[in-house]
């Protein structure tokens, strides 16, 4: 596995990222301590070093987990864990959210369950709509000046309050967001909007949860009388996408998983996706994926498949009169997505 550097810093970090939010099964489902030791050493033997959890993945077992798994050898590994969501079942109002409350209890709890004395990355999890930018920016900065955490990374949040924090930690000298984690695949590109633009802009990594589209990528959903995923109905529309990637899979010889990721992984900036599993041998396939080639016809084919509906303003930007009008014909000539921060 080969190595990008993290968004706008010196921090390196492998093509994928190994997502241990099945790590445990106090949840009810997940994968066992041995099966998780199982899918990390898979992992780390492929050469991966980058690591995600949060404090809410099964009910803080998954921290656990990671700790235990990385505490030998914890200098190899970039470990990034996240705070937003709620982790006390007696209701106290204060356990979730945003707050610079949360976060300095959280980021505490984290470290002690991970048995670390700093990560390397901690992400806000969730927009909660209340707490302000600068309280937030601000709550990072601090930890990052305490050791606590090198590096802040923002996700599932909207673009435009993540370019608001981020451009207010650039005047004030703050911690800027470095990587920006969303729900990113061949059947969730409604991110190519305004998120994915914003992250180019600022430097920001993009680290997609959620590649293969819940299962909806991995094959099984591409034939046959398959009728729902965990998350419903799959549209005609999804499935033809998925049929896409299983006959560019078939002409490859891979798996339609492999063919998802690699997908992702070919896509301008840089992109890391998270890749989980319940057992080892699912993620030893998906892991393949790192060695994996599309030609420009293939991506071609999966880019027309899947495309979008930019909406307005981009599909107003993108037309022929905004063309002549505004960049002088010249749009072809001028590579738009080069960084402007």
């Amino acid at each position: 596995m080969r190595y990008k550097l993290l968004g706008k810093s010196g921090l390196r970090v492998s093509q994928l990222c190994l997502g241990a939010m099945t790590f445990g099964e106090d949840w009810g489902w997940g994968a066992s301590r041995d099966e998780s030791q199982a899918m990390f050493d898979a992992f780390t033997n492929a050469g991966g070093n980058f690591i995600d959890t949060a404090n809410v993945y099964t009910n803080g077992a998954s921290e656990k987990l990671v700790g235990e798994f990385i505490h030998s050898d914890r200098a190899r590994f970039v470990l990034a864990t996240k705070y937003s969501l709620n982790m006390d079942a007696k209701g106290n109002p204060n356990a979730a959210g945003n707050s610079r409350r949360n976060m300095m209890l959280s980021v505490e709890e984290s470290l002690k369950r991970l048995n670390t004395d700093y990560l390397d990355l901690y992400w806000m999890h969730i927009w909660d709509q209340s707490t302000p930018p600068e309280e937030v920016m601000r709550g990072f900065d601090d930890l990052v000046r305490q050791g606590k955490i090198l590096y802040a990374g923002i996700s599932d949040t909207p673009a435009w309050w993540v370019a608001h924090a981020n451009t207010l930690a650039h005047l004030r000298g703050w911690t800027p967001f470095v990587a920006l984690q969303i729900e990113y695949s061949l059947i969730e590109r409604t991110v190519e909007r305004e998120l994915i633009p914003m992250a180019r802009a600022f430097g920001m990594a993009v680290t997609p949860w959620a590649p293969l589209g819940g299962g909806i990528l991995s094959g099984k959903y591409g034939s046959g009388d398959e009728k729902t995923t965990r998350g419903g109905r799959i549209s005609e529309e999804r499935r033809k996408i998925a049929g896409a990637v299983v006959e560019v899979a078939d002409a490859l010889g891979a798996k339609p998983s492999q063919v998802a990721l690699a997908w992702l992984l070919a896509q301008p900036g840089t992109v890391v996706p998270i890749v989980g599993a319940t057992k080892s041998a699912q993620l030893i396939d998906n892991l393949a994926s790192v060695d994996l080639k599309l030609s420009a016809d293939q991506m071609s084919r999966l880019d027309e498949v899947s495309k979008i509906d930019l909406g307005f303003p981009g599909r107003f930007l993108a037309g022929d009169s905004v063309n002549r009008l505004a960049h002088g014909g010249m749009r072809g000539q001028i590579d738009w997505n080069e960084p402007r921060i």
